[in-house]
């Protein structure tokens, strides 16, 4: 590979690239910045975590004029999130241009705030399609200057319903440009869209096997589902991560996981549908600072987050579709940096293990269980690192009131108190305010799921190229229903099934929905059936209660005879 410095670019922009730490150049980055900085139109095809990001921002930062005081470039991206990462990432390798920034612009977030820092004349805009229109129509941004265009991740955002806006913000640049388009995908939409706006694009593709298999470290473990938590407890408690993500399918696995890691002492949060936007912002960066090192997080909830330097990626629950896998393991190993994922898998889920390998041509190789031997050792060895550190940094105050009180223990061995000081330790559940909060909050959110649910049919599956962010993006646009009322989405070949409050459903069948051409229909599906063991448990429980029935009744029959004879 490459190096930045062999770049013919302006030496301020190398020193930001320096000071990122960043010095050899990934795939798409060594293919797509030499002919961008050639002013030529660009198709690249490239999964999440290649280094997208750099790969268009040091041929933007190249070409603006730091004299005008113009929007001078626009990326169009799916999420806030992803908009405020591309925006820090651009804003960190501009630090050393003089009079040079990006902004973010994304909804969520009050308009004024935006109008006001847009007064400051950035000469970069990062937005999302949405609130970019709502800027255009009150003229608070004004494209006649742009002479860089970026739609990234370009399928998401047309899976999302947001080809119209595309269109029209693109229709809206009326001066010459150069628009570069970066998709993990090329679906004939993408192909519309660059026949439409691209002026012969020099097309690229990244592999994501290749990231996939040579970059992060696959393995698995067979689990039983009860032991999913002591599985991940033991092996964070062995290795020193310092950024973790766990995965899970449902808004509930994502809450349960968390309550129970913290009743451990995990330094976790979640990152959850049913969140407000402040409450996720709070999340992230509090993720992103290191003042949480474990996320647990929906796929949905998690869709364009950037976030580099995961150490590791735990699927908690084996992901229903073999694309998410891919995106979730790809949030570790970004940026040519090596990771790991590990993947929980139960008996029932054996089947959609094999699936993925096939998908991702790889090998997945199994882990076994760190020994409960091990994993008492480190725990035991950090209490009483932490224990000396913590006298080391207390004050002369705090140590006077220890030694008064140990002065006043008569017929009490101090190892032995020792030893049952670190016990306790190991059995603290970590009850402080902080964690209390997080319990809080998650037990409101599942007062609010409480609600009477109901499962629906959709005419749509895999082979109409759906996607669980899709439907969901489709829902929450087309209705007045949001993410956190939308769960157990199922994606089959054919059609698809997925649940929500009852309060929805009249709407939502009277309303087909318009999607790629073609109507989608939803009707009320039956409850989904239990599986042999749970109903193998309902008849178990059953029968003491039948035995009890027959008893009573057979006793009332005695006691009725009893009274005829009488």
């Amino acid at each position: 590979m490459k190096k930045f410095s062999e770049l013919n670019i302006n030496p301020s922009i190398l020193e930001g690239i320096e000071k990122m730490d960043y010095q050899e150049m990934t795939e798409v980055q060594e293919k797509v910045i030499p002919v961008a900085l050639d002013d030529k139109d660009v198709i690249a095809q490239a999964p999440t975590g290649t280094g997208k990001t750099i790969a268009f921002a040091i041929p933007i930062l190249e070409k603006i004029d730091a004299s005008l005081d113009k929007v001078q470039a626009l990326v169009i991206s799916p999420t806030r999130e992803l908009a405020v990462q591309i925006a820090k990432e651009i804003n960190t390798v501009s630090k050393c241009l003089d009079d040079v920034n990006a902004l973010a612009v994304y909804g969520g977030e009050i308009i004024d705030k935006q109008i006001y820092n847009l007064k400051k004349r950035p000469k970069i805009i990062v937005a999302t399609p949405g609130r970019l229109m709502d800027h255009l129509e009150r003229r608070t941004i004004r494209l006649n200057d742009v002479k860089m265009v970026v739609l990234d991740e370009a399928d998401e955002m047309l899976n999302m319903g947001f080809i119209e806006d595309i269109t029209s913000i693109l229709e809206r640049i009326p001066c010459e440009h150069q628009t570069m388009l970066f998709s993990a995908t090329i679906s004939k939409d993408i192909e519309k869209i660059a026949n439409q706006f691209l002026i012969n694009p020099t097309s690229i593709k990244i592999s994501k096997n290749r990231l996939t298999v040579d970059l992060i470290e696959q393995r698995y473990i067979d689990v039983k589902e009860k032991d999913k938590i002591e599985v991940i407890s033991r092996i964070l408690d062995i290795n020193d991560y310092k950024l973790v993500m766990i995965f899970c399918n449902t808004k509930k696995s994502v809450d349960d996981v968390t309550s129970a890691l913290l009743m451990r002492g995990t330094l976790v949060e979640a990152l959850h549908g049913d969140m407000k936007q402040m409450q996720r912002d709070r999340v992230m960066s509090r993720f992103r600072n290191g003042q949480i090192n474990v996320l647990v997080a929906s796929d949905v909830a998690a869709r364009g987050l950037d976030i580099d330097d995961v150490d590791v990626v735990f699927n908690y629950d084996v992901p229903t579709d073999e694309e998410y896998y891919v995106h979730r393991i790809g949030r570790t190993g970004r940026a040519k940096k090596t990771g790991l994922s590990i993947t929980l898998v139960t008996r029932q889920e054996k089947s959609k293990l094999r699936s993925i390998m096939s998908y991702t041509k790889s090998s997945i190789e199994q882990m076994m269980i760190p020994s409960l031997e091990k994993v008492m050792k480190v725990r035991v060895k950090k209490i009483m690192l932490e224990a000396i550190t913590s006298l080391e940094n207390d004050n002369n105050l705090i140590n006077n009131y220890i030694n008064k009180e140990m002065s006043k223990i008569d017929g009490v061995d101090k190892d032995q108190l020792i030893k049952g000081l670190i016990a306790l330790q190991l059995l603290n559940k970590n009850q402080n305010q902080e964690v209390e909060e997080v319990k809080e909050e998650i037990e409101d959110r599942k007062k609010k799921r409480s609600k009477k649910i109901a499962r629906i049919f959709a005419n749509v599956g895999k082979k109409d190229n759906f996607k669980v962010y899709t439907l969901t993006d489709l829902l929450t646009k087309k209705t007045d229903m949001t993410n956190a009322e939308i769960d157990n989405v199922e994606i089959h070949d054919n059609f698809s099934f997925f649940e929500i409050p009852e309060d929805f459903v009249k709407d939502l069948t009277n309303s087909p929905i318009d999607y790629k051409g073609r109507k989608i229909t939803f009707e009320v599906a039956k409850a989904k059936e239990k599986s042999s063991k749970e109903k193998k448990s309902s008849k178990q429980s059953s029968k003491p209660n039948d035995r009890k029935r027959k008893s009573t009744s057979e006793k009332n029959k005695k006691t009725s005879n009893r009274k005829k004879n009488k």
